[in-house]
């Protein structure tokens, strides 16, 4: 998957994104109006004493006396007559409304049974309510309804801003909350479209880092694992070719060998099979370090830890290369500091880190060259240098040296050269140990390659002893 389909990827998966985000915030705003016009419509209810709505319960109170008296004489009676509270329901329903009979004329004038225009007819007016009172189905008058109580006032003149505003704040939330969703929906639609072109092999889709602060940290995530995964991709493939590499020499010189010996060009003698059973050797050679490697890198290993005298154990692995050292004339020298402390470790793991650097020393270093193991205290643990006076190794190359199959040389001959594991496996038995390894050029010439082992704790005892 190119890049053009993933911005195509992206594209598709943003709009679905934004439908869901916009589908999400109609939804809340659509319950929110509910609540809230739910809310307003129980407290005007509940203001006037929930009263059917638009007709008050004067009303009622009105239709039960004419039906009891016939007729709406000595209806001022109904009118509290004692104060009472001046907000009461009751009350402001008098005051807010004028009762006529049947044929029109005014009987109670907002409550007041003096007032001039009782006896009078009532002219209508378009901004007044009135509601029918009626008597066994039959009209036996009107009440005028010229202003809705107090709690509907109240209500009244909260309704529109109150609505007016909710709605706008609603609104204006859902836009919000729409352009706040931009800033997440394209990172994350980007990760979403270039894991999908990790999943199906381009593992060269990377993300740009933006958004919030979460979301660049998981496009830094995913473009730090993308990366990862490349490398171990091509390391992969590099690692087959290498051991393709390693494998077809000794085989084609096993091959060949076996061939010349069945075609009868070369006898079947010592001196024609040393050579098969040498290079047999070295393929089993081989096909240890790698598994020990693999074993390594997969903390398949099993190490011990227990104090570990560093000293003795170097000097232990130079007496075993002497003889190896002396067909170069090479020298081997051992020196430490006084009361080296104990390392924590598995002795049998650094001694194999400890003739991989011998190996490559002698190797590597001419007639008549040198090689110095220093070891020495440092903080929170012991260093072990293995240094030589050979060609060292350029500069550029010095962080590839602990790569498998690594080697100064490219061109050198595998007899000469080694598989290039010594250091790699080096590498992995130190770190699994809790250490640190280093390589670096010497200034006088030559290669050093040190490696830190943390102190063993029990040997602060010995020496406090």
């Amino acid at each position: 998957m190119n890049q053009a389909a993933i911005r195509s990827a992206s594209e598709a998966i943003r709009k679905r994104l934004f439908l869901l985000l916009l589908q999400s915030f109609t939804v809340v705003f659509i319950i929110v109006l509910i609540l809230i016009l739910g809310s307003t419509f129980y407290l005007y209810f509940r203001v006037i004493n929930f009263y059917p709505p638009f007709r008050p319960m004067l009303s009622n109170m009105l239709e039960a006396y004419y039906l009891g008296h016939g007729s709406w004489e000595g209806v001022e009676q109904l009118i509290p007559s004692e104060p009472g509270n001046p907000i009461s329901l009751e009350r402001n329903e008098w005051r807010d409304s004028v009762l006529l009979d049947a044929e029109g004329y005014v009987r109670l004038d907002h409550g007041d049974p003096l007032s001039p225009h009782v006896g009078l007819k009532y002219p209508p007016r378009p901004d007044e309510s009135p509601i029918p009172l009626r008597s066994n189905g039959r009209v036996v008058g009107t009440l005028i309804v010229t202003r809705m109580p107090a709690g509907f006032d109240v209500l009244n003149s909260l309704a529109l801003p109150f609505g007016t505003t909710t709605v706008f704040l609603s609104i204006l939330t859902v836009l919000i909350g729409l352009l706040l969703s931009r800033r997440l929906i394209n990172p994350l639609a980007e990760v979403i479209a270039a894991s999908k072109a990790v999943t199906t092999g381009n593992l060269g889709a990377r993300v740009k880092v933006q958004g919030p602060d979460d979301l660049q940290m998981l496009s830094e995530s995913f473009n730090q694992m993308a990366t990862t995964l490349q490398k171990n991709d091509r390391d992969q493939r590099k690692l087959i070719a290498d051991i393709a590499h390693e494998l077809r020499t000794p085989l084609s010189i096993i091959q060949g060998k076996l061939e010349g010996i069945i075609d009868g060009i070369y006898p079947s003698d010592t001196l024609h099979i040393q050579p098969i059973l040498d290079e047999t050797c070295q393929l089993e050679s081989l096909i240890t370090d790698l598994d020990m490697l693999a074993q390594a890198e997969s903390n398949q290993l099993k190490f011990s830890s227990m104090p570990v005298n560093m000293v003795e154990l170097a000097r232990s692995s130079g007496e075993f290369f002497e003889a190896e050292a002396g067909e170069k004339k090479i020298t081997i020298r051992l020196k430490a500091t006084e009361n080296v402390p104990f390392v924590t470790g598995d002795p049998q793991r650094i001694s194999q880190v400890l003739n991989n650097l011998l190996v490559n020393a002698i190797r590597y270093i001419p007639e008549n060259g040198s090689i110095d193991i220093n070891i020495y205290p440092v903080e929170n643990g012991v260093e072990t240098a293995v240094s030589d006076n050979g060609p060292g190794v350029p500069e550029d190359e010095l962080p590839l040296v602990f790569n498998r199959f690594w080697r100064s040389d490219q061109s050198r001959a595998r007899v000469s050269g080694g598989a290039g594991l010594g250091l790699a496996i080096a590498r992995q038995f130190i770190e699994l140990q809790g250490g640190a390894i280093r390589a670096e050029n010497r200034p006088g010439g030559g290669l050093t390659v040190a490696f830190v082992l943390p102190t063993a704790i029990m040997d602060v005892r010995k020496t406090d002893n």
